[in-house]
């Protein structure tokens, strides 16, 4: 996972097209996050989050790089959380066309599939140059208002890991796997921006234990439990220490 981080961001603007699926998975079909012209401010103002934040600078920024007035910004009524969720759904939307799995690739177990998916994702907030502002969405995701969607975008990613990796159980474990699975992506975010080893190495190596115990199912339960726990009091603390009133 190459450190270097890119100068501006290349926001991906294909959306993938709603596919058939025998679970769960085809109660939610994938949809774009907004409409054209929020998409074209939003995606400008990405390239101002690796020295902003996710924050209503950024959002200014980019709405006046796209051509628009300082008062479009109100087409975001959630300001600076709107454009994280927006780098967060296109994004997952992203791992689609970034992983294919063909050829020799395609005889890989699940669990392997499942790994490459995540450090993908992973690897995208590296080559997006936002690490460093990992901590900052983290006590923005904590905010009361803002913890339903942060909840339910990190299930979206865990299904569509899930599903990309061609898991096709409908046992009871198909919702435990899920639900360790976005814990363990998000205690691997957190984990990863405190980390300061060369290309990440301590982040890969934490995601690879945490990802041991979600492929047994007899884990995946309590384990999920451990990490949800983990992601909530972590996420307080950071929004606490950034001087938030929560």
């Amino acid at each position: 996972m190459s450190r270097r981080l890119s100068s501006k961001l290349v926001p991906s603007t294909r959306f993938l097209q709603s596919t058939s699926r025998s679970y769960y998975s085809a109660a939610f079909p994938d949809e774009p996050p907004c409409g054209p012209t929020q998409s074209k401010i939003l995606s400008h103002a990405l390239s101002h989050v690796p020295k902003h934040g996710f924050s209503q600078h950024a959002l200014l920024s980019g709405a006046r790089d796209a051509g628009y007035l300082d008062v479009s910004v109100q087409l975001f009524p959630r300001g600076a959380f709107d454009l994280l969720n927006y780098y967060r759904v296109t994004r997952r939307l992203a791992l689609k066309d970034r992983v294919q799995f063909d050829d020799e690739r395609a005889k890989l177990g699940i669990g392997r599939k499942v790994r490459l998916l995540t450090r993908e994702r992973l690897r995208l907030n590296v080559e997006d140059g936002i690490v460093g502002q990992l901590q900052g969405a983290l006590a923005l995701s904590s905010l009361a208002g803002n913890i339903p969607q942060s909840l339910k975008e990190l299930s979206l990613l865990s299904d569509e890991i899930w599903y990309l990796a061609s898991d096709t159980d409908v046992t009871f474990s198909w919702y435990s796997k899920r639900a360790s699975l976005a814990a363990i992506y998000a205690s691997t975010e957190l984990f990863m921006s405190t980390d300061k080893s060369k290309d990440f190495q301590e982040t890969d190596e934490f995601l690879d234990r945490r990802l041991n115990d979600v492929m047994t199912v007899g884990k995946a339960v309590s384990g999920a439990r451990e990490y949800i726990g983990f992601w909530a009091g972590s996420a307080l603390n950071v929004g606490r220490s950034l001087g938030m009133r929560i």
